[in-house]
């Protein structure tokens, strides 16, 4: 079984943007993610740990200006917690090894397909191609890539 951690040497590594928004919490102008308009096969894992959070296969374009998915993965790997910020309640969305900030969860999302929308910065993320998943330890989720629209 894979472990997945936050490191010093991966901390250390990040962008100055990928660091203010998986470390600091911060957030990407939206419209400018890397993956906001990415449509190939594979999935996104943490920038941080690696630890596998969400596939193409349930990203969806929900218009919002942040890559958008109505599921996680691996369910485990994404912790919830309650977020009072900036005037508003909301529902954060962080990576569970890697306590890496990802973005928010919200319940306006395709209904035919659970009801949500998770609302993540593409700072946040490294994307993983099918082609890539095996050699890199992700073959397991190889199932859940392989009908992407």
């Amino acid at each position: 079984m894979t472990k997945y951690q936050k490191t010093a040497e991966a901390v250390a590594a990040l962008s100055p943007e990928e660091f203010h928004v998986t470390q600091q919490s911060g957030t990407e102008r939206p419209g400018t993610g890397k993956y906001l308009d990415n449509k190939q096969p594979g999935i996104y894992v943490d920038i941080v740990s690696g630890e596998p959070l969400f596939a193409s296969a349930d990203k969806f374009d929900s218009h919002c200006g942040w890559p958008s998915f109505t599921k996680p993965i691996e369910p485990a790997h994404v912790s919830e917690i309650h977020d009072r910020s900036h005037g508003m309640t909301r529902t954060e969305v962080r990576s569970t090894h890697g306590d890496s900030h990802l973005g928010h969860v919200f319940n306006d999302g395709p209904h035919d397909r659970g009801g949500l929308r998770y609302c993540i910065n593409s700072a946040s993320l490294r994307f993983v191609h099918r082609n890539d998943m095996e050699a890199g330890g992700y073959g397991q989720y190889l199932p859940q890539v392989e009908d992407v629209s």
